[in-house]
């Protein structure tokens, strides 16, 4: 084997050692319909995970603005430093609950930026799927100027 050859070798194992095994994720918009069309967090959280404790906890990082001048795009920053399995965004100021679900491995880096619209003032949660089959929580409440999602 030349040097060349060899090179091109060495160089294509290299970068598919590095490509992650499983690159598939769930639509969970398919698999699971019924978190997008519920009313309430309680209601989407049910649909998503099932009946179980929610565990309030400091792991579970969120921040958001305490007052927004526009219900179009309220800035929300959250994380986790938790082993997870998913990551989920829901809000109760609008007709469906749930904002988005993510999922994640333990390579992952946890941290999520998202500006989402709000119609009014409400909560924000994230619920974290921890790898030990448990679910955490932090919640905020954040209030929109009046007018809403038109600004």
């Amino acid at each position: 084997m030349n040097r060349r050859d060899f090179l091109s070798f060495a160089g294509g194992a290299v970068a598919l050692s590095v490509i992650p095994m499983n690159l598939s994720a769930e639509d969970y918009r398919k698999s699971k319909p019924s978190v997008w069309e519920a009313h309430t967090i309680d209601d989407a959280t049910k649909a998503m995970y099932g009946v179980k404790d929610v565990i309030q906890s400091d792991e579970v990082k969120l921040s958001v603005p305490k007052i927004n001048s526009s219900g179009g795009a309220v800035p929300v920053k959250f994380g986790t430093t938790l082993d997870a399995k998913t990551i989920a965004l829901f809000q109760d100021a609008n007709p469906e609950s749930a904002v988005a679900v993510y999922d994640v491995n333990i390579y992952d880096v946890k941290k999520y930026e998202a500006k989402i619209k709000m119609g009014a003032s409400g909560t924000i949660m994230v619920l974290v799927e921890g790898t030990d089959g448990r679910i955490y929580m932090n919640k905020v409440t954040t209030e929109v100027a009046a007018g809403g999602c038109e600004g």
